[in-house]
C-alpha cells in the first residue's frame, strides 16, 4: 500500500490487517511512555486546509509516538494567502524532506491529486463530502474492540448522510467486514443516487434503533448544506435526534457511535453522549493507534508484518 485514499484501497484483507495492528499500537498507547522507535528518521507532515481537531491532533500524536518528526501546516499563516497554487504548496513541503502527508481538504479528490503530484505517502484525511478512511477504520475498531466481530452486526448511519464523508467510508468499511448498513435521514439529507451502496435506507428511526447492534450518530453539517434542506433544528432533533428517550428503544448491548464534533441538543442528547453505552472517546483513543498502524504500514515498516510485530514494537503483542 502506497497511499491510502478511500477505504476502497485496503479490501477487507487490508482492513483486517490494519485493524490486526491497531491492537498492537493500542498497548503502546497504555504504556508508562507509550512511544517506540519504528519509524524514528522519518517525517510526517498534515496539510490541513480545513479545520479540525481530532483527526490532526490523533495524526501527529501517533506520528510522534512512532519516533517520527513532525510538521504542521496552517492555511492561515502559508504563502496560499498570497496565491501560492495547491502543486507549489505540497511540492516545496516535499523538498523539505517528508515522507508522509496527510492531506484534508474541502474538495473532494484533492488528496488524490496531491498523491499524483508528490512520491511521498499520501493519506486521505478528509476530502470534502468524498471520504475519511481513517474515521472508518477506528469506528470498525471501536466497535470490534467490544463486540469481537462486525460480521453480521447491524449498524444504523443517522443524520446528514448527504454531506458527510464519514458516512461514506463507514459504509464502505463495515459493510466490507460483514456488517448490515442502514442509512437513517429525511430525504433532503440522503444522497440523491444510492444505486450501489451496499445499504438500505430509511426515515423510520425508531423502529430502526429497536433492531440496531451500533448506531453511528453524524453531525449535522450546516456549514456544507445548502439553504432549505431542513424546516428547522427543533424539528430535525424531533425526528432524528438521538435522545434520550429514542436511545431506550436500544438493545441492552447496543452501541453508540459520534464522529465529532457533536452537537449536542441537535443530533444527539448529551445523556446519551456522555452514557454507558457510548464509545465517543473510546473512538478518540482508539484513533491514535488506527493512525499509528497505517502510517506504519505506508512507510514500509510494517510491509509483512506477521509475527514480527512484537520485536519491531519494542515488545508489543497483540491481545487476544
Amino acid at each position: 500500500m502506497r497511499h491510502l485514499l478511500a477505504v476502497g484501497d485496503l479490501g477487507r484483507d487490508g482492513i483486517e490487517e490494519v485493524l490486526r495492528l491497531t491492537e498492537s499500537f493500542v498497548e503502546v498507547g497504555e504504556r508508562k511512555i507509550p512511544k517506540v522507535p519504528a519509524l524514528r528518521g522519518r517525517t510526517v507532515v498534515t496539510l490541513f486546509f480545513e479545520e479540525s481537531t481530532r483527526t490532526r491532533l490523533s495524526f501527529e500524536t501517533a506520528a510522534r509516538r512512532l519516533s517520527a518528526d513532525t510538521m504542521s501546516f496552517s492555511v492561515a499563516t502559508s504563502s496560499v494567502k498570497k496565491g501560492e497554487s495547491l502543486r507549489d504548496t505540497v511540492r516545496t513541503i516535499e523538498a523539505m524532506g517528508v515522507d508522509a502527508m496527510v492531506v484534508r481538504h474541502r474538495s473532494a479528490g484533492v488528496p488524490a491529486q496531491v498523491a499524483s503530484w508528490v512520491d511521498a505517502a499520501v493519506v486521505n484525511g478528509g476530502d470534502g463530502w468524498h471520504e475519511h478512511p481513517t474515521q472508518a477504520l477506528l469506528d470498525c475498531y471501536s466497535v470490534r474492540e467490544r463486540r469481537g466481530s462486525l460480521e453480521g452486526l447491524r449498524v444504523a448511519i443517522v443524520g446528514d448522510v448527504k454531506h458527510s464523508r464519514v458516512a461514506r467510508s463507514d459504509v464502505a468499511a463495515f459493510s466490507a467486514l460483514g456488517a448490515e448498513v442502514t442509512l437513517v435521514a429525511p430525504p433532503t439529507l440522503l444522497p440523491p443516487d444510492l444505486t450501489g451502496w451496499p445499504v438500505t435506507a430509511s426515515s423510520d428511526l425508531s423502529g430502526t434503533l429497536v433492531r440496531s447492534d451500533v448506531v453511528i450518530v453524524l453531525r449535522l453539517q450546516r456549514e456544507r448544506q445548502e439553504q432549505g434542506l431542513l424546516p428547522s433544528l427543533r424539528e430535525y432533533r424531533g425526528r432524528y435526534g438521538l435522545t434520550r428517550e429514542r436511545a431506550a428503544l436500544l438493545p441492552d448491548d447496543a452501541l453508540v457511535l459520534h464522529p465529532g464534533p457533536m452537537n449536542r441538543g441537535v443530533e444527539i442528547d448529551a445523556e446519551v453522549a456522555d452514557g454507558p453505552r457510548s464509545l465517543v472517546l473510546r473512538q478518540v483513543t482508539n484513533g491514535v493507534a488506527v493512525r499509528m498502524a497505517v502510517l506504519f504500514l505506508l512507510l514500509g515498516a510494517g510491509a509483512g508484518l506477521g509475527e514480527a510485530a512484537p520485536a519491531i514494537l519494542g515488545g508489543a503483542a497483540p491481545r487476544a
